[in-house]
């Protein structure tokens, strides 16, 4: 996570291991396959990526050993790309977050010369995706102003979904930025199949460039407000695995969050993240389904609750002949 500068001046964000003259290559992979990369927030099933590694192997195994070699190499560089794209927009969406604390413009040549580096020629995807995430999990809305030098301000929209959200933020403290936090962890969870171990919440965490034990000016101290406010609010669960040693514990979706929010909106809320209809997850979809005919059905029985208590008092009043005019 870039921190704020004491300075004004931000390094260049360099990947792990990253050996000079290795930047090109990964360039030219990731400019090959940009529209391909996947959301780096919520990824994909697991069995997904398993299945195209094995099926990278069986085309590795048709061919010459150097043609097999070579395969691998060139699946090696792309995977490794799509890394480095997913920590590059992270490290953006932080630099934006530090420099709208200064309410000070953002030009596009700060970001180029402080985070982008020389992977520029992918500024459009770049800019896109930390876009969507500033506005889906940290409420803010990305806004270009100045078009001939490329200017930018972030702009507070509190609610980071679309939809009208029936949290109330006032219960979060009135703030944007944490809601969408909890909606990442709840769509986590969800795509989880409705539990996530404690380290995968830590590690979405540091895929958003958030260190969960470190402070951060939006959510203070990230571990202390998940584990002291969402799990003592009821929007999480927090219990310990059975029969795990050493001990682990997971993440599911509290009473609250069950009642006040609802699973189509964060399968939604994942599906724009991943750019992918809902339902592409037809498991998730299917029981966000039920989930929507459950609501349909209680809230058609307290509407109708709520007439028939209607008409037994007018009856009431009736019989007493007592009009309210």
């Amino acid at each position: 996570m870039l921190q704020k500068p004491e300075s004004g001046a931000l390094p260049i964000p360099q990947a792990e291991g990253e050996k000079d003259g290795s930047r090109d290559g990964e360039t030219q992979a990731l400019t090959a396959s940009q529209k391909e990369v996947p959301s780096p927030f919520l990824q994909e099933s697991p069995n997904e990526d398993l299945g195209a590694r094995r099926e990278e192997g069986a085309t590795a195994s048709a061919l010459t050993p150097k043609g097999a070699r070579t395969l691998a190499a060139k699946a090696l560089a792309r995977r490794r790309a799509y890394r480095r794209l997913d920590r590059t927009v992270a490290e953006l969406v932080q630099f934006l977050l530090v420099k709208d604390k200064k309410k000070s413009p953002i030009t596009r040549s700060e970001m180029v010369k402080y985070v982008i580096g020389d992977l520029k020629d992918l500024f459009p995807e770049i800019i896109a995706r930390a876009a969507e995430h500033l506005r889906y999990v940290f409420g803010f809305e990305l806004k270009q102003f100045g078009r001939k030098h490329h200017t930018y301000i972030l702009v507070n929209k509190l609610k980071p979904l679309e939809e009208e959200e029936e949290v109330e933020e006032e219960d979060l403290g009135g703030d944007g930025p944490r809601l969408g936090l909890l909606i990442m962890i709840l769509g986590l969870i969800y795509m989880k199949g409705n539990s996530a171990r404690e380290t995968q919440v830590w590690e979405m965490l540091r895929r958003l460039g958030v260190r969960p034990s470190k402070y951060h000016f939006l959510f203070g101290y990230p571990k202390r407000l998940i584990m002291e406010d969402f799990v003592q609010q009821l929007y999480l669960n927090y219990r310990q695995v059975p029969h795990t040693n050493p001990p682990e514990c997971e993440f599911s979706w509290g009473p609250r969050s069950n009642l006040e929010i609802s699973k189509m909106k964060v399968l939604g809320f994942v599906a724009k993240l991943h750019k992918k209809e809902p339902q592409h997850w037809p498991v998730q979809y299917r029981e966000a389904l039920a989930d929507e005919a459950d609501r349909a059905r209680a809230k058609a029985r307290a509407e109708a609750s709520m007439r028939a208590r209607a008409r037994a008092r007018a009856r009431a009043t009736d019989r007493a002949g007592i009009y309210p005019w």
